[in-house]
């Protein structure tokens, strides 16, 4: 019934007319959402690591993270990550303070000074995460910051959560006005709402061990469609 409606109803609101919105501005309404949820395998890994290096002057320690990066970059294409795939995140130098505290106030003083780099590394094969973590961290790398994982092409997916979406959301209209006993006119609007194009991301980081690479689990990306929908009811 309400597939019927659906396009009774489209064909009306083309027309714009003002007495027609205000019609049905006056009609009673059901507003209904529903969401669906899709999995699929990721296709890539980002690892997000750098370096920081402490000195007591901002250029030795500018210096000393410069020549570890280096190295850190190096590994990265070792072991297999192009040079396109890498990205720096954060460049940063700051002071590094310490307090010592006396009768009524406390007092800062400069101790030396602190240089941090961070790099992005997307690696293409998510079987290799683990091995290009080790990578990094033997070359210098002492600033972790996470894994995610996520997908090139998502459309095909998010579609399939869109479509399971509506029909959820059909199905519980027919469900309110069966059990209110009322009868659906058509639908007024439609929506879709949320962040339903952003995968959440899954990561599973181990423990390290020294006789085997970090293990890393890819899991799986769960993607997300909301739709809403108002529909027009008759009594």
């Amino acid at each position: 019934m309400i597939r019927t409606l659906i396009t009774s109803t489209a064909l009306a609101a083309t027309l714009c007319l003002p007495a027609y919105a205000q019609l049905q501005d006056n009609e009673p309404t059901l507003s209904l959402s529903e969401s669906a949820t899709v999995q699929m395998a990721p296709d890539f890994a980002t690892v997000s690591s750098g370096v920081v290096s402490r000195a007591e002057s901002a250029q030795g320690a500018v210096r000393a993270n410069a020549e570890a990066m280096s190295e850190v970059f190096d590994a990265l294409r070792r072991a297999g990550v192009d040079s396109d795939d890498m990205q720096t995140a954060q460049l940063s130098v700051s002071p590094v303070y310490a307090d010592r505290r006396q009768p009524n106030q406390i007092e800062r003083t400069i101790i030396g000074y602190e240089a941090r780099n961070q790099v992005s590394a997307k690696v293409r094969d998510t079987d290799r995460v683990g091995q290009v973590i080790d990578a990094m961290v033997s070359a210098g790398a002492n600033n972790i910051n996470g894994v995610t994982f996520g997908a090139e092409d998502t459309d095909e997916a998010m579609n399939e959560a869109r479509r399971d979406a509506i029909a959820g959301l059909l199905a519980k209209a027919e469900l309110f006005a069966d059990a209110a006993g009322f009868e659906l006119c058509g639908i007024r609007n439609m929506g879709e709402s949320g962040m339903g194009r952003q995968p959440v991301y899954e990561a599973r980081m181990m423990s390290l061990d020294d006789s085997a690479s970090t293990p890393v689990a890819a899991g799986t990306l769960t993607l997300t469609a909301t739709v809403s929908a108002d529909f027009c009811i008759n009594q």
